[in-house]
Parts: C-alpha cells; sequence; structure tokens
C-alpha cells in the first residue's frame, strides 16, 4: 500500500528551488505513483499564493507555476474539511494541513518544520522531514 500523505508548503517551494534536494526527488516520485497525496482548496490556494510570490527567486513564471498546481492537483486526493479545531497548532497555516491530514487519514506530514507540528501524534499522524521520508520510500522498494 503506497504511503499516503500531506506535502506541507515549504516542501512544495523547495522542490520549486532546487532540483539537488529531498524535496524535488519526492516531487518526481509523487509523478511516478511512489506515494499518494491529499489536498484541500485552502491548501492548495496556499501552495499557489506562496510559490507566485517567490516566482521570480524560484526562476518560474506565473504559468509555470500554474503548471505544477495543476500536476499537484491531478495527483491529489481532494480533500473537504468540514470541521475546525484551530487553534491547534501555533500557526493557523499548520492547523490548515492538520485538518487535511486527519480528515484524508494520513499517517505522515512531510515539512521541513517539523517541531511546528508538535501534538499531531494525538491524531495518530507523524511528522517527517522531505529526507527522512524519502528513505522510507526507499525501504520500501
Amino acid at each position: 500500500m503506497k504511503p499516503h500523505v500531506i506535502l506541507d508548503t515549504n516542501v512544495v517551494i523547495a522542490g520549486l528551488r532546487s532540483r539537488r534536494g529531498a524535496a524535488f526527488a519526492l516531487l518526481e516520485l509523487l509523478a511516478d505513483g511512489a506515494y499518494e497525496i491529499s489536498v484541500s482548496v485552502p491548501l492548495v490556494l496556499e501552495y499557489e499564493a506562496v510559490a507566485k510570490r517567490q516566482a521570480r527567486e524560484l526562476g518560474l513564471t506565473h504559468s509555470d507555476i500554474d503548471a505544477v498546481v495543476d500536476f499537484l492537483c491531478q495527483q491529489a486526493h481532494h480533500s473537504k474539511i468540514f470541521y475546525l479545531w484551530r487553534p491547534f497548532l501555533r500557526d493557523p497555516t499548520d492547523d490548515m494541513v492538520l485538518e487535511v491530514a486527519v480528515e484524508a487519514q494520513c499517517r505522515y506530514i512531510v515539512t521541513f518544520n517539523t517541531r511546528d507540528f508538535a501534538g499531531v501524534e494525538q491524531f495518530g499522524i507523524q511528522t517527517l522531514t522531505p529526507g527522512e521520508f524519502l528513505a522510507l520510500l526507499q525501504e520500501d522498494t
């Protein structure tokens, strides 16, 4: 069974910033079907807004970013959030990520900011860095 995860926005942005890191490798593996992601409308809008704000430094056009967001949406399970526990975490955008993870019954949240998700274990969710998740995927093959 493929792992089912939520990608935090910082992982998506890191994958767009450099082709050499674990975040980019995860985006490639998503295209290969190695794992599954879930998104919600607010999470997709955050991916898009942050990427477009950083478009120049990422070396991407808004059309490029639209294509990446479309790709993520095509690959993802779409979750509708009917409940809010906010605030549970310190950052409201992290709460949004947690809500999708709970709704989609994901095992992992992949993020560079694992400390920001302290307490998510209560929901049966583990936080992993992109490198840790990449290692987990490689163990399973």
